[in-house]
């Protein structure tokens, strides 16, 4: 470590960015991340301000022997971003969004959020399928696949990237297109964070918003599973037109419920209409005609409202998390009846349970076009502990695990999303299964871009004939 020490100099001599060690003021806050139960310390962290600075901090690791973590937004439930001992490399300082509104194509860098790329692509009436909390990195959403409310029409996150520059373990600045690298690019649609630290992305944008027509319509979990009948019928038949979620979760003290409503089960049917805002109202109708909510939350808004109507659940830094979700083949009523039990014991008020939708777009990619696999899921089933107190680890750690357990005879074949993949502990059993036939392809891809293993604190993919190391701790 000494050595190390001494080599800061150099390093800090040809940086144009921030380095902290763990006696520097800022080092703590550097080293947080959005889930406050990650408290890792790594050796060094490089606040990066641009491609150059990446690359002086990849070579320095890998000159002293040290594993790479990389920081994009920081929301990984696992906590990826921050390795122990290892050398993270911080984008947050790369935020830069350019959107070419003729050619429909935004350049993002590796440090952006949703918040930033939906601010800028909505400036000209145009967007791309991103996930449903706005301070959510692009990068660690983009690279395990990515799911949002444009998935109906537009697919993932992945099927709309379209190059990435991306720095390697050796150093280099590699691009990764159709025509340049296409394994690479390949590798990245689904595959994680394995292949390097990507500077830039380059996404296919579409037209939509400012103005969409969201459906909310809040049902008390005493009504039954009626709604949710109708609901998953409602979307299977309007798979390419409607991103939606039924989400269980607990009514707030807030003057926008009823009091007599305040610390109640609920679920949510929350739609977003792909398509024209005044057909999607009346379209949606039906869903909001289900029964007698509680409350009802429907109507046009912005786009960029849309994307942050989630953002108050969970502020960055103040909740412990511990999220698990698995792909289902079908949504059968006992399958809907298990996700009302479940939410209905959740140890936190503060948890969350998702049934999620997919068809559409999303479903018409086929499994060896991308490194994310298999689309035949039909839904997914998302359980999402959330509180603050530590003596409560155990208790919102089981209730996580055991629901996921329980769902697993309506999982399609080990398929999970793994953007939400508990904290890692279960990395290398499962992630040979979740990519399926593709993981001989990645091992490939891997062994040629990282021989060494450097980024392995992600859903690792260890490269060939070396042993594998999982990056959970």
């Amino acid at each position: 470590m000494d050595d190390l020490h001494r080599s800061l100099n150099d390093l800090s001599g040809g940086f144009g960015g921030e380095i902290f060690q763990g006696d520097d003021p800022g080092y703590d806050t550097a080293r947080a991340v959005w889930n406050a139960m990650i408290d890792r310390r790594p050796a060094l962290i490089a606040r990066c301000r641009g491609t150059a600075d990446v690359i002086a901090a990849v070579n320095h690791a890998r000159d002293h022997g040290l594993a790479v973590s990389i920081r994009g937004g920081g929301h990984n439930v696992a906590g990826h971003a921050v390795g122990e001992g290892a050398l993270m490399i911080d984008l947050s300082q790369m935020r830069a969004v350019h959107v070419d509104p003729a050619g429909r194509v935004a350049v993002v860098e590796g440090g952006a959020t949703w918040g930033d790329l939906d601010r800028e692509a909505q400036a000209f009436g145009l967007a791309t399928p991103g996930g449903l909390i706005s301070d959510t990195g692009v990068a660690g959403l983009t690279l395990s696949g990515g799911v949002g409310w444009l998935r109906a029409r537009h697919g993932l996150s992945i099927d709309n990237l379209v190059a990435a520059d991306v720095v390697t373990a050796d150093g280099r600045l590699v691009r990764a297109s159709e025509t340049e690298n296409p394994d690479l690019l390949w590798a990245l649609k689904g595959g994680g964070g394995n292949f390097g630290v990507v500077v830039r992305f380059e996404f296919a944008l579409h037209p939509f918003g400012p103005e969409v027509m969201f459906a909310a319509p809040i049902h008390a979990i005493e009504d039954g599973p009626a709604p949710i009948r109708a609901w998953r019928d409602f979307v299977a038949e309007h798979s390419d037109q409607v991103g939606s979620l039924c989400e269980f979760s607990t009514v707030p003290e807030s003057e926008d419920f009823a009091p007599e409503h305040w610390g109640k089960r609920v679920y949510t049917l929350a739609c977003v209409w792909n398509g024209d805002p005044e057909e999607g109202e009346s379209a949606l109708a039906p869903l909001r005609d289900l029964g007698n909510p509680i409350a009802d939350f429907s109507g046009r808004m912005t786009y960029c409202d849309v994307q942050k109507l989630f953002d108050t659940q969970i502020p960055f830094g103040d909740f412990r998390c511990y999220w698990k979700a698995r792909y289902l083949t079908a949504l059968p009523d006992e399958m809907i009846e298990l996700a009302m039990r479940n939410a209905a014991t959740a140890p936190s008020s503060n948890s969350i349970s998702s049934l999620w939708n997919f068809g559409g777009a999303t479903a018409r990619v086929a499994a060896d076009a991308t490194a994310f696999g298999d689309r035949s899921m039909g839904w997914m089933y998302s359980l999402d502990s959330i509180w603050d107190d530590p003596a409560d680890d155990r208790a919102n750690i089981d209730w996580s695990r055991e629901g996921w357990d329980a769902s697993a005879r309506f999982g399609l074949a080990g398929r999970i999303y793994l953007n939400f993949p508990g904290h890692g502990e279960d990395n290398a059993a499962l992630t040979e299964t979740a990519f399926g036939a593709n993981y001989a392809k990645l091992v490939a891809i891997k062994t040629k871009y990282d021989p060494t293993n450097m980024f392995r604190f992600n859903q690792n993919i260890a490269p060939k004939d070396r042993e594998e190391r999982s990056g959970a701790g």
